[in-house]
């Protein structure tokens, strides 16, 4: 982890003397001395001087031996975490969150996933919801994040090569400003949307916004239909900014504050659930299934 000749040469800066540094490390005087000329070679740099009160670090010698004391305890530290990470990999799923990709579904469900996987614990780690860090996250889910919650289809699964579990079917709504005419809604009927401009992911993205899309396209022409390539927050801004309205779902109501969120009578739903590697760790396969088992004790509820 780190060159082992640092820690000679904290002995003999810390004793003032080779031969004390030798008694201390249990090693001959010319074998300490050795190894002070090589650090002293490898770096270029005089680290001692010698005087008749015995050795004295100098100037460079002294900023290399406050930097040395944290780069050895750094190093066994972080050894230290290797090994508790190494222990507690196989009880430990690391979930991805963004403000698209929100977590809460699993804090709702985390009871009853404990009931049954009591030894599970799981680590949120943030990202950038970029259609960049999104192919890159979903096309190898398992070495940094395992599990990301999210709306989901087999086409957008093939799409990202991974799999998925799915949670529950979400109604497809709609945000709008909250100082869009619309707002002042409850629940939107498919006659409100008329003179409207519609933000829909664009087509082949999932299969059930195409239905939808397609639904719009023959029988309510009135509905203009804006296409967008990826959800992040920049979608959520164009729609606030420029008025529009946006296809989503209830689970991203806090994702802007100036957008309220609104049920739709039209009945199209999407599925909404767990993203995963197509092959998860035994550890993440035991995690899904205990989710599977936390879903259906609610359904039943």
């Amino acid at each position: 982890m780190y060159n082992p000749q640092l820690e000679t040469f904290l002995c003999v800066a810390q004793c003032g003397s080779f031969n004390k540094a030798a008694e201390k490390l249990y090693i001959s005087p010319p074998a300490v001395i050795k190894q002070i000329n090589l650090l002293e070679e490898s770096l270029g740099l005089q680290l001692f001087v010698r005087t008749h009160r015995g050795l004295a670090l100098t100037e460079a010698g002294q900023s290399l031996c406050q930097d040395a004391k944290y780069i050895i305890q750094y190093c066994k530290d972080s050894v230290t975490r290797a090994k508790n990470t190494m222990q507690e990999s196989d009880s430990v799923i690391r979930i991805g969150t963004s403000p698209m990709t929100p977590a809460q579904v699993l804090v709702d469900l985390w009871p009853q996933v404990q009931q049954h996987c009591p030894n599970i614990k799981f680590q949120l780690i943030p990202f950038e919801n970029t259609p960049e860090n999104a192919r890159e996250i979903l096309g190898h889910l398992g070495q940094n994040i395992d599990v990301v919650a999210g709306i989901f289809d087999e086409t957008m699964l093939n799409l990202r090569q991974c799999a998925g579990l799915e949670i529950s079917r979400e109604p497809i709504c709609c945000a709008v400003s909250i100082h869009h005419r619309l707002a002042q809604k409850e629940k939107l009927s498919v006659q409100d949307l008329y003179g409207e401009r519609l933000m829909l992911m664009r087509r082949d993205w999932s299969h059930y916004v195409d239905l939808l899309r397609d639904d719009i396209w023959k029988n309510h022409p009135q509905i203009q239909i804006v296409d967008f390539d990826f959800y992040d927050v920049a979608a959520f801004n164009q729609c606030e900014n420029n008025n529009c309205v946006l296809m989503a779902i209830e689970n991203w109501r806090y994702v802007h504050p100036l957008l309220k969120i609104l049920p739709v009578d039209w009945g199209y739903t999407i599925p909404f659930g767990l993203l995963h590697s197509p092959e998860p760790s035994p550890a993440v396969r035991r995690f899904l299934q205990a989710v599977e088992k936390a879903v259906a004790v609610r359904s039943k509820l």
